[in-house]
């Protein structure tokens, strides 16, 4: 077992694990730590436990001490930097006539690296930005592309249900969404009715997906052949929350359905939900 903390350097941003280094640390407490960046500050997302070897990635890298007043300084100035750091990049952008949207400007805690987050439909040739931006600010320029759902959880907003945006709250990473969970949860496949503020799929369809996964399992759906006390018939309609199916039955066809709850029902043949070709070409864009 070894013995690490979780380390976050966004308001809610991905968990690292590092060596607490012997340091009495809890939750919410500034540290500063060694990474692939350099020097930097981050917050403990959750104090000292144990994990198994086989969790982490050896060696750890080691917390340097616990964040003291001069680093706090340093902090609230690196804020101040970045302000006006992002006027002089939209100001260069605009000048070199990019077709791009700068997003955010984030220093290193020890300034040896200014990234630039900017979001563009396609790719930016931006050479000679970079060179711009390093003469004025004489230290390492990066510029990264993100995606829509990077910029929303960097910028944040109000989401559909009127709540803070779920990515700007508590989301550490992305969960993979698809619009075959939105057929699944029988959900209007209407880009304005499944689609965040970003423009892709809500995020939230993750959350209940594995409720809606049993209830496909144990619950027959259109087209699928059932018993029932009255006879045999095809299932033309079915409620997964309450479980209660319309069935019409064979020896009655022109009569109106069978309303019935599935627990009633022995199933004889399946069906799967099917998501039109059209449909998926339509909104594949949104995943």
């Amino acid at each position: 077992m070894a013995i690490i903390v979780g380390v976050r350097f966004k308001e809610v941003g991905k968990i690292y694990y590092f060596d607490p280094n012997g340091i009495d640390l809890a939750q919410h407490d500034l540290v500063i730590v060694e990474t692939a960046r350099g020097t930097e500050c981050g917050e403990v997302a959750f104090a000292s436990r144990e994990i198994a070897e086989d969790e982490i990635s050896a060696p750890l890298k080691k917390v340097l001490r616990k964040a003291n007043e001069r680093d706090r300084k340093v902090l609230e100035e690196n804020k101040e930097k970045e302000k006006a750091a992002f006027e002089v990049g939209l100001k260069k952008i605009k000048e070199h006539k990019l077709d791009m949207k700068l997003v955010s400007v984030e220093y290193t805690f020890d300034r040896s690296k200014i990234l630039f987050y900017f979001t563009a439909e396609g790719r930016v040739d931006f050479r000679e930005l970079v060179k711009d931006l390093a003469a004025v600010f004489r230290t390492r320029i990066e510029l990264r592309q993100i995606g829509v759902r990077d910029e929303s959880k960097i910028v944040g907003g109000l989401g559909v249900c009127g709540r803070p945006f779920c990515c700007k709250t508590f989301l550490g990473d992305f969960q993979p969404v698809s619009v075959k969970m939105a057929k699944e949860q029988s959900l209007s496949l209407s880009p304005t009715k499944i689609s965040g503020t970003c423009g892709r799929l809500m995020c939230c369809l993750k959350y209940e997906q594995e409720a809606y996964e049993h209830l496909l399992r144990v619950t027959p759906k259109n087209g699928a052949v059932v018993e029932t006390p009255e006879g045999r018939g095809t299932v033309v309609d079915f409620n997964l929350l309450t479980g209660i199916l319309k069935v019409r039955l064979d020896k009655r066809p022109d009569a109106a359905p069978l309303v019935i709850s599935r627990k009633q029902v022995q199933l004889v043949r399946d069906r799967s939900i099917q998501i039109d070709k059209k449909e998926l070409d339509a909104l594949k864009d949104m995943e």
